[in-house]
């Protein structure tokens, strides 16, 4: 028999939120091979405590997930598994910076042979949540960049450089070897042609 079970929270391992406000704990599950008396819950875990939150079953694919123990009111359980959502997230309402720590989201599902798996979130819980700090990036940004653009140009002012070296060391050459060339002007007036002298007889 094939097991597949997955549990998941999301992309994000951890999510901030201010004291005070409330917080969606995302966790979806799946099965490849289809679930009865799938059994969830939700645990909370830091450095100094660990409970169980809430805990319940979902039946089948077409009954919601009904709640067997909840250990916090603030706690509601926001899941479905209507059209294949196999939703079991649950909000977290009236934040206090006590609540900060690992939530994890644990499923079991007895039609595989009882397979469980599990996934686990961070919340941090902070005073007020702080503007990502876009302005060092875009600074660092802007300075690499910079730094890019410098150096094209840079390479871009040598090759002209060496362009216009080379055509005045060309035109230079060019001035050398035309009046190191034997003149044909008498006087050296440009333009009149020598006049041929008849040999001397003798």
């Amino acid at each position: 028999m094939y097991l597949s079970l997955e549990v998941s929270v999301g992309k994000a391992t951890t999510i901030y939120a201010i004291n005070g406000s409330a917080i969606l704990l995302p966790c979806t599950f799946s099965s490849c091979y289809g679930f009865e008396n799938l059994y969830f819950r939700w645990s909370y875990n830091n450095s100094e405590t660990s409970r169980i939150l809430i805990d319940g079953i979902v039946k089948n694919d077409k009954s919601d997930p009904k709640v067997r123990i909840k250990d916090d009111d603030r706690i509601t359980l926001e899941g479905s598994t209507k059209e294949k959502m196999n939703n079991i997230s649950i909000l977290l309402s009236d934040l206090d910076f006590s609540d900060t720590g690992k939530y994890t989201c644990f499923v079991r599902n007895p039609k595989e042979k009882d397979l469980n798996n599990s996934a686990t979130i961070f919340l941090q819980v902070v005073d007020k949540l702080e503007e990502v700090d876009n302005t060092v990036t875009l600074i660092i940004l802007a300075v690499v960049g910079g730094v890019i653009g410098l150096l094209v140009c840079i390479l871009l002012l040598k090759k002209l450089i060496t362009f216009i070296l080379k055509k005045t060391r060309e035109k230079k050459k060019e001035c050398l070897v035309s009046s190191s060339g034997n003149d044909n002007t008498e006087n050296g007036l440009p333009g009149s042609k020598a006049e041929e002298k008849p040999p001397t007889k003798v």
